[in-house]
């Protein structure tokens, strides 16, 4: 069973960066889509940004620019590094994985769009507050 666990959140200023990570354990296949999830008080768990093990990374627009997410396969560890930040990003961080099924280009990204209940694995979250 995998198991995700996140780590890295915190407070940070409008303007200032975090790096998120997320600790993989326990997955057995080679092929996966690794993602980054947010959830703001009273909003929809939303797709931040997502990477297969094969492929480059793809982000939803509002992190365009900003957000850049990498995946180490030999520290089995997915980092989400933040730039740039706004008080709009405050949000319950989330890591989640999937096993993926078809190695065409933009699955991963198709699942991230089709939302949370795609994802099987997830870790318990990490919280980023900016301020403004």
């Amino acid at each position: 069973q995998v198991q995700l666990v996140e780590s890295g959140g915190g407070s940070v200023q409008a303007g200032g960066s975090l790096r998120l990570s997320c600790s993989v354990s326990g997955y057995n296949g080679n092929n996966y889509c690794m993602a980054w999830f947010r959830q703001a008080p009273g909003k929809e768990r939303e797709g931040v940004a997502v990477v297969g093990n094969i492929g480059t990374p793809s982000y939803v627009d509002s992190v365009k620019g900003r957000f850049t997410v990498s995946l180490d396969n030999a520290k089995k560890t997915l980092y989400l590094q933040m730039n740039s930040l706004k008080p709009e990003d405050t949000a319950m961080y989330y890591c989640a994985s999937e096993r993926r099924l078809l190695m065409m280009a933009g699955y991963c990204y198709t699942l991230l769009l089709q939302g949370a209940n795609r994802f099987g694995s997830w870790g318990q979250g990490t919280q980023v507050t900016v301020s403004s």
